[in-house]
């Protein structure tokens, strides 16, 4: 009995797609993801890494645009202007990584920043504002392994606070007790 075959992925429409969304800065979509632009950078060069495409970028501007997101305080900002974030200091460095150029940055500057956000049981805050959340643990972890600064951060005390976080159904809330996502 024949069975069908998936289709082919249409790798160029898909590439057409991604550099059309990243350059089209008069569209609606551009201007209501301002706010988060860093990540869409990280998620635009991944997809295109996934096509065999990421030569489509220019490597230069990206790691340019990336290093004008960073703050004084070491972290990166969602866009220019932007305050500090975890989340956006994650995808600052993964972008860096991506494009080899993560010599570009100050390894120890970043995870300065990332350590001042880590609380005593543990946990990490997103911002000097405090939201704690494990996705903060998660991106404070992945920032210091990437920069290879993993003994920057109490790693114990992280996963200390990241099991505390785990429920009956097997799945973790953001805090103690928090719902499983």
């Amino acid at each position: 009995k024949a069975v069908a075959s998936d289709p082919p992925l249409a790798r160029a429409l898909h590439r057409s797609y991604i550099l059309r969304v990243s350059s089209d800065t008069d569209s609606f979509e551009f201007q209501v993801s301002e706010h988060l632009r860093l990540s869409g950078v990280y998620w635009g060069a991944c997809a295109l890494h996934l096509l065999g495409e990421l030569q489509s970028l220019d490597a230069a501007q990206v790691v340019s645009f990336v290093r004008s997101c960073q703050r004084g305080c070491g972290g990166f900002g969602g866009n220019l202007g932007h305050d500090a974030h975890m989340l956006y200091t994650l995808s600052a460095v993964q972008v860096l990584a991506l494009f080899g150029a993560l010599h570009t940055v100050d390894a120890g500057r970043v995870m300065r920043y990332v350590a001042s956000l880590q609380r005593p049981d543990g946990s990490f805050a997103g911002d000097e504002w405090g939201e704690v959340d494990t996705r903060f643990s998660y991106c404070a972890l992945c920032c210091a392994s990437l920069l290879g600064k993993l003994g920057d951060i109490d790693v114990a005390a992280a996963v200390r606070y990241v099991r505390a976080c785990e429920n009956f159904d097997g799945g973790y809330g953001c805090e103690p007790g928090g719902e499983s996502h």
